[in-house]
């Protein structure tokens, strides 16, 4: 029975002794060993091996961790109070000093983020701090990243979460933003109708040139063709005159013939509401020659003649 206990007791301290002397760290972790509470080496993810009640270990996560700044009031450059926020992603780069160079690190990051964001957003009126959050995480992370290098972290990144003025800016902000859009839409509205309207006065320009043009052709064509109606009556008319002359020639007129149609053609010219009447210089000789053309008719051609004497009696009054 006594060597029963014996074992048990010898197991159990084997155990003991194994739990304190056998370690196993993840890939994501480092640690560093110490002996009797001085440092004594950094040992990487694996199976450590200790002794027992004289060593011990302090384990470090090298995975990036998230640290959420609290919402804080801070006065910008023209005395404007908003209420700023962010976060902070960090990751341990030196498990030593991150184990002996900051008590707690959490507190001690949250508090070099909040002065400073004061520090930063004191430098910019409230308009820049709106518009220029990227700014703002920027030099925030370089700051921090400097100030935590001996802390043996790396700052990641920082994002501002929220900037939030008070309550009477937000609404004057809405005001503004809403004139502005309403300027806008006059702006665009006023611009569009003047686009309208050049583009009307440009179509009317348009039409009126192609208006003028249509009746410029119209007007060439009828131009044209009383041209062409002119040469083809010139045409005809000479035509006609040729065979005339032809049929005159062909037909061999005596002088008795051309001088009635002379006369003829006189009584026409007098037939007028003229008062005088110019002759030609010719007319006394064809005048002289008319008594010998009315010798010609007989006696059976009594009416001819007389017709024939009342054109010399005309003719005659003409002359006087």
């Amino acid at each position: 029975m006594d060597y029963l206990i014996i074992v048990i007791i010898l197991i159990l301290i084997v155990f003991v002794l194994a739990f304190k002397s056998v370690k196993i760290l993840r890939p994501y972790e480092k640690a560093v060993v110490e002996r009797f509470g001085k440092y004594q080496r950094t040992v990487e993810s694996g199976l450590v091996f200790l002794i027992p009640f004289i060593e011990s270990i302090r384990k470090v996560d090298l995975r990036e961790q998230v640290v959420d700044v609290p919402p804080q009031e801070v006065i910008t450059k023209d005395n404007t109070v908003v209420i700023v926020d962010c976060v902070i992603f960090y990751e341990v780069t030196d498990p030593f000093n991150a184990v002996y160079n900051v008590v707690n690190f959490y507190q001690a990051i949250t508090k070099l983020a909040q002065t400073n964001l004061r520090n930063i957003i004191g430098d910019l009126e409230l308009d820049q701090t709106l518009t220029s959050r990227e700014m703002i995480n920027t030099h925030l992370r370089e700051v921090l990243d400097e100030a935590t290098d001996k802390w043996g972290t790396r700052v990641v990144r920082v994002e501002i979460q929220r900037i939030e003025p008070p309550k009477d800016i937000v609404d004057a902000m809405s005001k503004q933003m809403k004139a502005e859009r309403m300027k806008r839409a006059a702006i665009l509205e006023a611009e569009g109708y003047k686009q309208s309207e050049i583009k009307k006065a440009e179509g009317d320009k348009q039409a009126a040139i192609l208006e003028a043009e249509g009746q410029a052709e119209a007007i060439k064509k009828v131009a044209d063709a009383q041209k062409y109606e002119e040469i083809a009556i010139a045409e005809g008319q000479a035509e006609a005159t040729v065979d005339v002359y032809d049929a005159i020639h062909k037909g061999n007129p005596t002088n008795d013939l051309i001088a009635i149609k002379y006369l003829e053609a006189l009584e026409k010219v007098a037939d007028g509401n003229s008062t005088k009447i110019f002759l030609p210089a010719e007319m006394s000789g064809i005048l002289g020659s008319i008594g010998g053309i009315a010798e010609l008719f007989n006696d059976e051609d009594i009416n001819k003649k007389k017709k024939f004497l009342k054109k010399i009696k005309i003719l005659r009054l003409i002359k006087l």
